[in-house]
């Protein structure tokens, strides 16, 4: 009789997960099979749970925020063992040959993969990946805190370290949830004057003691403005999917200072062009990483104590755990437990 394992998909577009039993697949050449311990939810789960993207097949087990064990080796794959401890992110695998991918750029593939897209995700007791799309995860990250750092943690990290900025200078992180929290905390280890911006004061002490040196509060102050009196930021880090809240901030870059997109928000983004052009200043959006910045993520986070903030799940609660964080009820990822 075939092995079998637990896994949750999604059986068809707008549905609810569905806890199944599946048989254990087997790695084809140049993949791997990894046994999940943990694995994340994001909120681009939900473009998978309601069908965002066209043509994706159904059923699918979603889940981009993998940490595991390499459990078999397909035909092909060097470099790697049984037993080595991995993550996996959002990107999924990459062709080697188009333009992009010629030029190093992996995760601009134009056949690029998306994890618990278009192959089955995380959400399993097992999962299979194409080799190229395995992080290294090193000693004292637990497959808890390393799960989320394969998708909001290189998402930040990664912008931050490209974005250009030097230590000492003003990096403003606009919004203290699941990206914001990491953010917060990788530009305060950075060695950055940190900027906190929220739309309230609640979350004040929790920013201070992520590191956060300064805290605006947007339903009080300008954050622009109060930006400019801290000498502008040489880096806004907008990880609020608010484009109201990205308007009020931008007014705040320093010359020269370059505003990161990182979370989605619906509508279009006014900016003034006559600021951008006097001040030589930037608006940008950034692609989360390759499986070796995931690596550097988790290396960079395990070496300066930074940490998500997580609430677990067993596999079984996996539609209660989903909606706490779609509802942004979770402080602040939501990570689903195998064992």
């Amino acid at each position: 009789m075939a092995k079998t394992m637990r896994a949750v998909q999604v059986p068809a577009a707008g549905k609810a997960f569905e806890l199944v039993e599946r048989p254990i697949p087997d790695p084809g050449r140049g993949q791997v099979r990894i046994k999940v311990e943990a694995c994340g939810i994001c909120h681009s789960d939900q473009m998978i749970r309601e069908g965002v993207f066209p043509g994706t097949p159904y059923p699918r087990v979603p889940g981009h925020e993998v940490a595991g064990k390499i459990d078999a080796l397909g035909a092909g794959v060097s470099g790697w063992s049984e037993g080595d401890d991995v993550g996996v992110g959002w990107h999924g695998g990459h062709c080697f040959q188009c333009g992009p991918c010629r030029r190093g750029e992996f995760v601009h593939c134009e056949k690029g993969q998306v994890t618990g897209l278009s192959h089955d995700g995380g959400y399993a007791d097992y999962m299979i990946t194409p080799q190229e799309a395995l992080a290294r995860r090193p000693l004292g990250l637990t497959a808890t805190e390393a799960a989320p750092l394969c998708c909001a943690g290189i998402t930040v990290f990664n912008a931050l370290r490209h974005a250009g900025a030097m230590p000492g200078s003003t990096v403003a992180v606009l919004g203290i949830g699941g990206l914001g929290h990491l953010a917060v905390q990788y530009a305060a280890k950075l060695g950055f004057r940190v900027a906190a911006v929220s739309g309230s004061a609640d979350k004040q002490n929790l920013a201070a003691s992520l590191g956060a040196h300064h805290y605006i509060d947007a339903s009080r102050e300008n954050p622009g403005e109060a930006l400019q009196r801290l000498g502008g930021a040489s880096v806004i880090l907008a990880t609020a999917p608010s484009r109201a809240a990205m308007e009020a901030a931008i007014g705040g870059l320093g010359v020269r200072g370059k505003f990161i997109i990182l979370g989605v928000a619906e509508g279009d983004l006014a900016v003034a062009p006559l600021h951008l052009l006097m001040g030589s200043r930037a608006v940008a959006g950034w692609a989360s990483g390759s499986a070796i910045d995931s690596e550097d993520t988790m290396n960079f986070s395990a070496l300066a104590d930074v940490r998500p903030m997580i609430e677990t799940f067993p596999i079984e609660q996996a539609e209660d755990a989903y909606h706490r964080m779609i509802r942004n009820e979770a402080r602040f990822r939501v990570v689903l437990t195998m064992s």
